[in-house]
């Protein structure tokens, strides 16, 4: 079976594949009262371009994990805050990071099996609510930003997948309208699909239910059994996958 595991982890938002690269240089950072002084609470912080706190839910392998994306200029130290006000990560760039920055930082929590690792136990290292990010630039600034967190995670959807005459290859699934059935009492908001077979991505809207591979693309593949994921992605932000597969005679 052709599949690379680690696709599916970097692919799904673009440029972050310099992380691993960058957490190399990257350090425990010094005290919090470094936010205090350079300004955070006093009316003078730049917001952050983007934060985003998110579940990813596998429904085939039936694990669980806690994905962050943030965005912002020329930072140099970050520290995430969650609701109950402790200290969640916290970095800090040395040598030319120092010096110059850095821009997006994505990165995923361990994404243990709920068979191993119970799901409450894991809700309550990650309640819901308002995740405060705070961070200084290169320059002294101050950077502050928000990012809510919330436990609806959506069904993931039923995938099929056909390979026809001249390398065409159709992708279906089902829309979601519900809540995982490891959280049944969330109401749930669709906001769109995306779909993944090795590098070939796509994201569609909220309507689709089914999506056409180019068979360009099909056809550079070599024969063999490939796997593809279809994730349901919820209005609040979290995602949940179901992986599929079809063979290339």
């Amino acid at each position: 079976m052709k599949r690379r595991r680690g696709m599916q982890k970097h692919l799904r938002l673009p440029a972050f594949f310099l992380m691993a690269a960058a957490m190399l240089c990257l350090t425990a950072a010094g005290p919090e009262t470094e936010y205090l002084e350079a300004g955070i609470g006093r009316g003078h912080e730049i917001p952050f371009e983007e934060t985003r706190v998110y579940f990813e839910y596998n429904s085939t392998a039936n694990d669980l994990g806690v994905h962050v994306f943030l965005d912002a200029e020329d930072w140099k130290t970050l520290r995430i805050v969650n609701p109950r006000g402790r200290a969640i990560f916290h970095v800090q760039g040395r040598g030319g990071y120092a010096k110059l920055g850095m821009t997006e930082l994505f990165f995923e929590g361990a994404e243990p099996s709920l068979e191993e690792f119970p799901l409450d136990k894991l809700l309550a290292l990650f309640p819901e609510g308002a995740y405060e990010f705070m961070g200084t630039t290169v320059d002294g600034a101050v950077l502050a930003g928000t990012a809510t967190f919330t436990h609806a995670v959506p069904a993931g959807p039923d995938v099929s997948a056909v390979v026809g005459p001249g390398n065409s290859l159709v992708i279906r699934w089902n829309s979601v309208a519900g809540p995982a059935e490891i959280l049944p009492d969330e109401e749930i908001e669709i906001a769109g699909y995306q779909v993944i077979v090795e590098e070939f991505q796509v994201t569609l809207p909220e309507t689709a239910t089914r999506v056409t591979v180019p068979p360009e693309y099909v056809a550079s593949l070599d024969p063999g059994e490939y796997e593809f994921e279809v994730l349901a992605m919820e209005a609040g932000g979290n995602q949940t996958i179901t992986e599929g597969s079809f063979t290339i005679p």
